[in-house]
């Protein structure tokens, strides 16, 4: 990451030319998603045998979701409206063409998280269509039982297969990272930091104080173990955060939460349930974006029209994961709604990947957590599994 940060700015011609190598690693490790979720959590659900404590685990998993995720909205109002960081700024005319667009809507939500077909959600990276599919199948798999056995022990297989697919595919992940960074760097430069440093300041302050203040408290409450969580969290942490992308992050995860201790039908479940429902993250800076946007027009929102916006916000972003630049599609959909200029969304356009590499490695550990406070909910110890040769049985 630091050598790719280092090419970007002394050499932007070169590092350019290393577009195709991101663009390679990260499509092979999109690669891998549909395929694992499918494997996971087809065995989770079916290998434990009970549906019901699958339907006990995605209630808690909701409730926690939803807590969580307005606590962050609800900080990131705070912190914009204790600093202004879009207060003095006057938001030129911008072409808006090409920006995204979009408004979700409940019914819209709820329809696009039921797969018309599993090979086209496998095939877009539906995260949560697969999630619904593979809950289901697993569920008519624990039903049916004993004639259900090989495709249960195909999906075991499946999933022990793809995380050693995704061990060779991040031998690659140095190069990936570094070419990622420093293609970013080479077309964005420092300078678009220097005109929209104190938004970016504040919004990885707003981070840091999510992480440590609220994250933090839900440890204590849940008494996860610190150390444990700290090591399995880490790398997914480092590879969301370096690439910006939540898919990358997504395998290492999804295994060193299960290493950690906490039960593979937990994990399987909770993090891709999460990378939809569980955005802490995007939550906690479309807060800050919407409010921003609105102090650099030098519109004045009154507090019952900025908890009017939190509430469109906790309807808009669930669901959206899979939708590429999904928080500038929430945040030009919110922006439209309250009559905010559109303008805003190209100026944060700018800065997108410097804003998104933090909300995206926020996300990922929200939802790292998450596993750990239902297991927990559930009365498992989390005691840390030693690795055992993979036996197909």
């Amino acid at each position: 990451m630091a050598a790719g940060i280092a090419l970007g700015a002394l050499a932007p011609a070169a590092a350019q030319a290393l577009q195709p190598v991101s663009n390679i690693f990260l499509r092979l490790v999109k690669s891998i998603i549909a395929p694992l979720l499918f494997g996971t959590l087809v065995y989770g659900i079916a290998g434990t045998g009970d549906i019901k404590a699958m339907g006990r685990i995605g209630v808690k998993a909701i409730i926690y979701f939803e807590i969580v995720t307005t606590v962050a909205l609800f900080l990131g109002l705070g912190i914009v409206n204790l600093v202004k960081p879009g207060e003095g700024m006057k938001l030129e005319a911008t072409a808006a063409e090409g920006l995204p667009q979009g408004h979700a809507t409940l019914s819209a939500v709820l329809e696009h998280t039921f797969p018309s077909s599993i090979i086209d959600a496998m095939a877009k990276g539906e995260v949560l269509q697969i999630v619904v599919f593979a809950f289901l199948f697993g569920a008519a798999c624990a039903a049916i039982g004993e004639k259900a056995a090989p495709v249960v022990r195909f999906c075991e297989s499946l999933a022990e297969v793809m995380f050693r697919y995704t061990k060779y595919v991040m031998y690659m992940a140095p190069f990936g990272v570094g070419a990622a960074i420093a293609v970013t760097v080479s077309k964005k430069g420092f300078g678009v930091l220097v005109h929209l440093g104190k938004l970016v300041l504040t919004m990885y302050a707003a981070q840091v104080i999510f992480v440590v203040v609220v994250l933090g408290a839900v440890v204590a409450i849940s008494r996860v173990p610190l150390r444990p969580f700290f090591q399995a969290a880490k790398e997914p942490f480092l590879i969301a955060f370096s690439t910006a992308s939540s898919e990358a992050a997504l395998p290492k995860a999804l295994e060193n939460m299960e290493r950690m201790g906490v039960p593979k039908h937990i994990v399987a479940f909770v993090i891709p349930t999460g990378y939809s429902f569980n955005l802490d993250g995007s939550t906690l800076y479309l807060s800050l974006a919407s409010v921003f946007v609105a102090q650099a027009a030098g519109i004045e929102l009154t507090w019952s029209q900025q908890l009017m916006m939190m509430l469109a916000l906790m309807l808009t972003s669930k669901g959206v994961a899979g939708v590429p630049r999904a928080s500038l599609v929430i945040l030009a959909g919110t922006l439209a709604t309250f009559k905010l200029p559109m303008e805003g969304v190209a100026v944060l356009l700018g800065i997108d990947a410097v804003l998104d590499m933090a909300r995206t490695s926020v996300n990922v550990l929200g939802n790292c957590l998450a596993t750990a406070v239902i297991a927990r909910w559930e009365g498992y110890s989390l005691r840390k599994r030693e690795e055992e040769p993979v036996a197909l049985r």
